[in-house]
């Protein structure tokens, strides 16, 4: 194994934890009269929860394809900024209360960082030869993606809740 891949690996992985120990520290402590009001598009901080819990395991699976060769599913929903997809992700992972989705998104989050520990650092930038539209798909650049959107999510909330006061 070569240290600069596995430098390479530690990086995204810690960077994916950052993000979203950063969105959670924010979630945490919002008031409970806040937790449903709309503050991103048509989302509430419920919403991007649900969010990030579903595309946690849409990201366990689309590695899983990559690994194999095979473009993941969740490409079929491609359409601005994924909105199609994201809409199902929300409806399908809004689910029970606050402390629930809370509870959820660390732990989804768990299984999306334990199944990447176990993948071979040499696997993540490695061409397994899936393209999207000439566009060339590895674990690294799915993750890499994945963490800049919740880098992202997470100044949105940080904004939000400053905004409350």
């Amino acid at each position: 194994m070569n240290t600069t891949d596995q430098h390479r690996k530690d990086d995204i992985i810690a960077s994916l934890r950052v993000a979203r120990r950063k969105i959670l520290d924010v979630a945490y402590w919002l008031p409970p009269d806040e937790r449903d009001r709309v503050f991103l598009g048509t989302w509430s901080v419920q919403d991007l929860l649900a969010h990030l819990i579903g595309w946690d395991f849409t990201n366990i699976d689309a590695v899983k394809s990559i690994l194999e060769g095979e473009l993941p599913y969740f490409y079929d929903y491609r359409d601005r900024d994924w909105a199609t997809y994201n809409s199902l992700l929300v409806n399908r992972h809004k689910k029970g209360d606050y402390a629930e989705l809370l509870c959820s998104a660390e732990a989804s989050h768990s299984a999306l960082t334990g199944l990447l520990a176990s993948v071979p650092a040499e696997e993540f930038d490695k061409d397994h030869g899936v393209r999207y539209k000439g566009y060339k798909v590895t674990v690294a650049r799915l993750l890499q993606a994945e963490a800049e959107d919740e880098e992202e999510h997470a100044r949105q909330v940080k904004e939000f809740a400053a905004s409350l006061g």
